[in-house]
């Protein structure tokens, strides 16, 4: 992936504030045409599920044009079903986290 950034993102959208400043980062890095990966990890799996309420500012993240992943094992560490994620959300193994971070030019950590 040529231009490309993933962001692991390990606090709960629960602390909107983190989640803001990450946002506005994001929105300048579409500007530039920067491909970005976002990929909830530990307690970033929080607030993911179809039912239950969202944090606002994971909705606004949501409604970029990113893509987002979240840790399968993290989430049933939580004792979420992974099954049950938000449509914009797809789950992935941490085989599939390597392939994501083998073929992407920068990788940030967000914890």
């Amino acid at each position: 992936m040529s231009d490309s950034i993933v962001y692991l993102y390990g606090f709960s959208p629960t602390f909107e504030k983190k989640l803001e400043t990450m946002l506005n980062i994001l929105k300048e890095q579409l500007k530039q045409k920067i491909e970005i990966i976002i990929v909830m990890i530990h307690d970033g799996v929080i607030g993911i599920l179809k039912k239950g309420t969202s944090p606002e500012s994971l909705k606004k993240l949501l409604n970029l044009p990113v893509s987002v992943y979240a840790i399968i094992p993290d989430i049933k560490a939580r004792g979420m079903d992974p099954n049950a994620l938000i449509n914009q959300v797809k789950g992935i193994e941490y085989d599939d986290l390597v392939d994501i971070l083998v073929s992407t030019q920068k990788i940030v950590s967000w914890m």
